[in-house]
C-alpha cells in the first residue's frame, strides 16, 4: 500500500512537469523569428512530451486500479462480517485480528484517495465515496464491538467486601432523641463506627484481559477520526455501570423536595446510608472508574479525563444534591450530629474528589463539592445557634419533681460532650467569618475579665470558636436553671435543685473532653458554686430548727436554772420540725451517690452534734419520757434523706 501511494505521488509530480513543458513548447513555436532547425527541435520535443503524457496516463490508470482492487477486497471482507450476526470478538482472537487488519487497510486507502484532491465528478472520486462508506460501516461495527466488550466483561461490584463498610443494623439509632424531656439523652447519640480515613481500593471494573482489545479498537477509531463515537460509546456504557453501582449501594435518586418532605427517622437512615455509600463510591468505585478510563485512553490524557467526567458527573452530583438538600433543610438540634457526620465525610473526601476531577473539565464537580461543603458548614452553625435558642426558650410552668437533675441539663451536657468528637469541624463551622477583631477575653461564665484577674493567664488569650459557643450555651443553661429554680416555694428545695444541676455539669466537664474546652478554672468555679448552694440548703433547712436547741429563752431570769416546761416544749418543737423535714426531704432526690453522702455527713455533723449537746446539757432537767429519739436514731433517719421516696416518722411512739 505504501508503494502504491508513492507511485501516485510521483505520477502527480510528473503530470505537472509535462504540462508545463508542453505549454512552453507551444509558446515558443509561435515565435516567428525561430530558425528552421530550432523549429524542428521544438517539434521533436513536443512529440516526446506527448508520448510521456500518454505513459503517465497509463501509469495513473494502473495506480487507481490497484487502489480499486484493494478496496474491493476489503469491502467484501467487511460486508461479509456485516452479514454475520455474531460478535467478531466472540469468535476468537484470530477473527478479531483479521477484522482489525481489514479496517486498518480501508482507513489507509481512504487517506490515500483523500490526499489526491480528486474532482467531484471524476470516476476516482466515486472510489473515494465507496471507501468512506465501507469505513463508516466498519466504524459502526467497531463501536458495537467496543460496547459489547465493555458490557460483557464487566466485573461484579461487591461493596460488602470493602473493609470500611459498617452494617447499618450495628449503629445505635438516635431517632428517638427528639426533645429535652427524653430520658434517653444520657446515652446521647452514638457515632457510626466507620473509619474516617479508609484505604483507597482500585478494583477491576472490566476483566483485565480485554483491556488490550479495547485499546486497539480505541486507537483504530481515533485514527479514523471516529473519536467522538468511541468516547460516546464508552461514556454511555459506564454511565449505566455507575447507575448500577448506586443501586447496589442503596442510594435513591431523590429530589431536594423529596428530602425536605421526609420524616426525620427516615431521613436519618438515609443519611447514614449516604455516608457509607459516599466513601465507597469515591474511594473505590470512582477511583477504579478513573483507572479504567486511563487504561483505555491513557495515551490521550485529556480524552481520558473528559470521558471519566462525562460518565461519572451525574452520579457524583446525585450524592452532592442530597448533601445540599440536608443543608437547606430545617435547623433542628437533633439533626446536628448527622449534619456534622456528613460534613466530615465530605471534607475528608474533598482531596480525593479534587484529585479525580483535577482539570478544567472536572472543575464544575469540584466547585459543586466545595459549595455543598460550605453549605453544610453553614447549616452546622445555624443548627447550633438554633439549639442555643431552644435551650433559652425552654420554659417550665411547674417545678421539677424532687429537685433532681433536670432533663434539660442532662441533654445539654451530653449534647456538648458528644460534640467534642467533632471539635475540628466545629471550630471551622462556628468561626465567625465576618469577625476581624479577635474575640474579647471572657471568664468561664462569659463575663469579661481583665488579664490580671486570671491566675493562670489562660483567659487573657482568645478562645476557639467552639469554646466561645460552648461557654455561651452553658451560661444560657445556667440562666434557664435559675428561672426554673424560682418555681419552688421552698427555699431549701430551690438550693438543692441548683446544687444538683451545677454539680452534674461540673462532673460532666471533669470526666470528659469538655475539660479541654472549659478549663480547670471553670471546673473550680462551679465546684465552688455547688458547694455554696449546699451550704445555702443547710442554712435554709436547719438554721431555724437548730435554733430550738439553743439555751436562749429557757433560763430563769437571774439564775442558772432552766424551765422544764420550756425544755419539753423546745424538744417537742424540734421533733416536729425534724419529722416535717424528714417527711419532705426523703422525697427529694440527690442522684449522685457521693454528693448525697457528703450532704448527709455535713448535715449530720451539724444536727446530731447540736442535738447531742443540748440533750446532754439538760439531761438532769428532762425526763426520759420526753426524749423521743436518740442521737443515733436521728443519725439513722438522716440516711433516708434524698432518696426520692417520701417517708413519715409519725408512726413512732413516745418512750
Amino acid at each position: 500500500m505504501g508503494d502504491c501511494k508513492s507511485v501516485i505521488s510521483m505520477l502527480e509530480g510528473e503530470e505537472n512537469l509535462i504540462a508545463a513543458a508542453q505549454h512552453l513548447v507551444q509558446a515558443l513555436e509561435t515565435n516567428k523569428n525561430l530558425t528552421n532547425d530550432t523549429r524542428k527541435i521544438l517539434a521533436d520535443l513536443g512529440t516526446q512530451l506527448s508520448s510521456m503524457s500518454k505513459v503517465k496516463e497509463s501509469k495513473d490508470e494502473e495506480g487507481f486500479g490497484e487502489i480499486e482492487e484493494r478496496l474491493n477486497v476489503v469491502q467484501d471482507k467487511v460486508m461479509n462480517w456485516e452479514a454475520d450476526q455474531s460478535m467478531i470478538w466472540d469468535s476468537g482472537p484470530e477473527e478479531a485480528y483479521e477484522y482489525v487488519k481489514a479496517v486498518d487497510e480501508i482507513r489507509k486507502l481512504t487517506e490515500s484517495l483523500e490526499s489526491l484532491r480528486l474532482s467531484k465528478d471524476s470516476e476516482e472520486n466515486e472510489l473515494l465515496r465507496r471507501a468512506h462508506d465501507v469505513l463508516q460501516t466498519a466504524m459502526a461495527r467497531l463501536e458495537e464491538e467496543f460496547r459489547h466488550l465493555l458490557v460483557q466483561n464487566r466485573q461484579p461490584f461487591e461493596p460488602e467486601r470493602m473493609s470500611f463498610r459498617s452494617n447499618e443494623e450495628d449503629v445505635v439509632d438516635e431517632g428517638s432523641i427528639v426533645s429535652f424531656g427524653d430520658d434517653s439523652v444520657e446515652e446521647v447519640i452514638q457515632r457510626d463506627s466507620m473509619s474516617r480515613s479508609s484505604e483507597e481500593f482500585i478494583i477491576d471494573l472490566v476483566q483485565s484481559d480485554v483491556i488490550p482489545e479495547l485499546k486497539c479498537i480505541t486507537h483504530l477509531m481515533f485514527d479514523s477520526n471516529y473519536d467522538q463515537e468511541c468516547c460516546q460509546a464508552f461514556i454511555s456504557v459506564r454511565k449505566d455501570a455507575l447507575d448500577d453501582c448506586i443501586f447496589i449501594l442503596e442510594v435513591e435518586k431523590l429530589s431536594i423536595e423529596d428530602v425536605l418532605k421526609m420524616e426525620w427517622s427516615t431521613l436519618n437512615t438515609k443519611i447514614r446510608r449516604w455516608m457509607r455509600a459516599m466513601k465507597i463510591f469515591v474511594r473505590v468505585y470512582l477511583a477504579s472508574e478513573k483507572w479504567l478510563s486511563d487504561q483505555i485512553f491513557g495515551e490521550l490524557d485529556s480524552v481520558s479525563s473528559a470521558c471519566f467526567v462525562e460518565a461519572s458527573k451525574a452520579s457524583m452530583l446525585l450524592f452532592l444534591n442530597f448533601g445540599e438538600a440536608i443543608a437547606i433543610g430545617p435547623h433542628q438540634p437533633e439533626k446536628l450530629f448527622r449534619i456534622l457526620d456528613m460534613y466530615e465525610v465530605l471534607a475528608d473526601l474533598t482531596p480525593d474528589i479534587d484529585a479525580l476531577y483535577n482539570n478544567e473539565i472536572g472543575s464544575y464537580v469540584r466547585t459543586e463539592c466545595q459549595d455543598v461543603l460550605r453549605r453544610l458548614g453553614d447549616c452546622v452553625k445555624a443548627t447550633f445557634l438554633e439549639f442555643q435558642n431552644a435551650v433559652a426558650s425552654n420554659i417550665s410552668s411547674n417545678p421539677f419533681a424532687a429537685g433532681g437533675i433536670h432533663h434539660l441539663t442532662r441533654y445539654v451536657m451530653n449534647y456538648l460532650r458528644t460534640l467534642m468528637d467533632y471539635s475540628d469541624s466545629l471550630n471551622v463551622a462556628l468561626k465567625d467569618q465576618d469577625r476581624e477583631e479577635p474575640p474579647k477575653s471572657v471568664s468561664p461564665d462569659m463575663s469579661p475579665v481583665d488579664d490580671e484577674d486570671s491566675t493562670s493567664g489562660r483567659f487573657s488569650c482568645c478562645f476557639s470558636p467552639m469554646a466561645l459557643h460552648f461557654r455561651s450555651l452553658i451560661s444560657i443553661l445556667e440562666c434557664n436553671l435559675e428561672d426554673k429554680a424560682k418555681l419552688y416555694k421552698d427555699d431549701s428545695l430551690r438550693h438543692l435543685f441548683l446544687m444538683n444541676n451545677i454539680h452534674y455539669m461540673a462532673e460532666k466537664v471533669k470526666g470528659s473532653e469538655l475539660r479541654t474546652i472549659l478549663g480547670d478554672d471553670w471546673i473550680r468555679k462551679h465546684i465552688g458554686k455547688f458547694q455554696q448552694l449546699a451550704m445555702n440548703y443547710e442554712r435554709a433547712t436547719w438554721s431555724s430548727i437548730l435554733s430550738l436547741l439553743k439555751d436562749e429563752g429557757i433560763q430563769h431570769h437571774g439564775s442558772n436554772s432552766f424551765s422544764k416546761s420550756l425544755l419539753k416544749e423546745r424538744l417537742q418543737n424540734f421533733y416536729l420540725a425534724f419529722e416535717e423535714v424528714y417527711k419532705s426531704q426523703t422525697g427529694w432526690l440527690v442522684a449522685d451517690s457521693q454528693l448525697r453522702e457528703d450532704l448527709r455527713i455535713s448535715t449530720s455533723l451539724k444536727v446530731i452534734q447540736a442535738y447531742r449537746t443540748f440533750v446532754g446539757r439538760h439531761l438532769n432537767h428532762i425526763s426520759d419520757k420526753h426524749i423521743k429519739y436518740s442521737a443515733d436514731d436521728l443519725e439513722n433517719f438522716l440516711l433516708d434523706f434524698f432518696e426520692g421516696a417520701p417517708r413519715s416518722l409519725h408512726n413512732c411512739h413516745w418512750k
